[in-house]
């Protein structure tokens, strides 16, 4: 038989504060977009000369197709092995790689390419898009708009994530336009 907790162990524990994770999942409800609007998130890794997968690319064009927003995850590499120092029988390491906004979007604009014309018709230079860097932070940055505008964005030091947008609510074309750098770029309402 074990004793009951005591009545101290018992209120330390109820009036604990909890503070939940920071996360980019919540966080970028920062941008206005309601997080109950987005589809599947897609994580977009870097681009090699001879390998460039658009998987992501078929999963942004999916979410558009079901009117939700897409949330893109942009790749980071760190502490990677340097090949050619490793065959020398050297453990050197890259130096640390942040995907940009911009490196993100000639990714997918690239991607989408090569796919149907209903795919370039929802994916193109001129759907909505919102890039974000270091959110949660006093030097945050939020700026949207046209990918062929964000594309020309500075956003400064990473961390950075990309939304690309679906069928907007009125509340989030507000939001945006307020974030937009350029006000045209977002309608009135597409609801």
């Amino acid at each position: 038989l074990s004793s009951p907790p005591s009545l101290s162990l018992c209120l330390s524990l109820f009036f604990h504060q909890v503070i939940h994770n920071a996360s980019i999942m919540n966080a970028i409800a920062s941008t206005g977009l309601q997080l109950y609007n987005f589809g599947e998130t897609v994580s977009i890794c870097f681009w090699k000369d001879n390998w460039k997968p658009v998987s992501f690319v078929e999963k942004i064009v999916k979410g558009l197709k079901n009117n939700l927003h897409v949330l893109c995850l942009l790749d980071i590499r760190v502490k990677e092995i340097d090949w050619k120092e490793m065959v020398k029988g050297r453990k050197v390491y890259e130096p640390p790689t942040y995907m940009t906004v911009n490196t993100a979007i000639k990714q997918i604009l690239e991607g989408v390419e090569g796919m149907d014309k209903e795919s370039q018709e929802l994916l193109n230079g001129d759907t909505i898009g919102v890039g974000v860097a270091r959110l949660g932070t006093d030097d945050q940055i939020i700026k949207s708009g046209t990918l062929k505008h964000l594309l020309e964005e500075d956003f400064g030091q990473p961390l950075h994530s990309l939304c690309i947008a679906s069928k907007l609510h009125p509340l989030e074309a507000d939001m945006l336009r307020f974030f937009a750098v350029d006000k045209d770029d977002i309608p009135k309402s597409s609801s």
